[in-house]
């Protein structure tokens, strides 16, 4: 079973961090991708750019309209992910329970289930 596991940002949560505290978080994500890279559940992750860099594509009329993003006005955002490959929900939660961003205050990481896969195949 695949899993989308999102890593959600809270800005003011990360600076609340002192440096120290932030880096420690960095370095935890490289333990936590050798762990799932080691058990074979590890398929990708990505980090995403800042929102203020988003747009916004939406088609009026037949007319591509490009606004900024992001979309809606939130304190949190997405920041990035980790695609999973894993035996079931419970073994998921477990993955994201290991991401060091989940134990930050403020921040947190959304498990959700793949349910359609199209990819390099196509």
């Amino acid at each position: 079973m695949k899993f989308l596991l999102m890593l959600h940002m809270n800005p003011s949560a990360w600076e609340a961090l002192t440096e120290d505290e932030r880096q420690a978080v960095m370095n935890a994500h490289e333990g936590f991708m050798a762990a799932i890279r080691e058990s074979g559940e590890f398929i990708n992750t990505q980090a995403l750019a800042d929102p203020s860099t988003a747009r916004v594509v939406r088609v009026r009329d037949g007319v591509p309209v490009v606004s900024d993003g992001p979309y809606i006005e939130t304190k949190e955002f997405l920041a990035g992910y980790y695609l999973v490959d894993c035996e079931s929900q419970a073994r998921a939660l477990e993955l994201a329970s290991m991401i060091p961003d989940a134990a930050v205050p403020g921040m947190g990481v959304e498990v959700r289930q793949i349910m359609f896969d199209a990819g390099m195949e196509m």
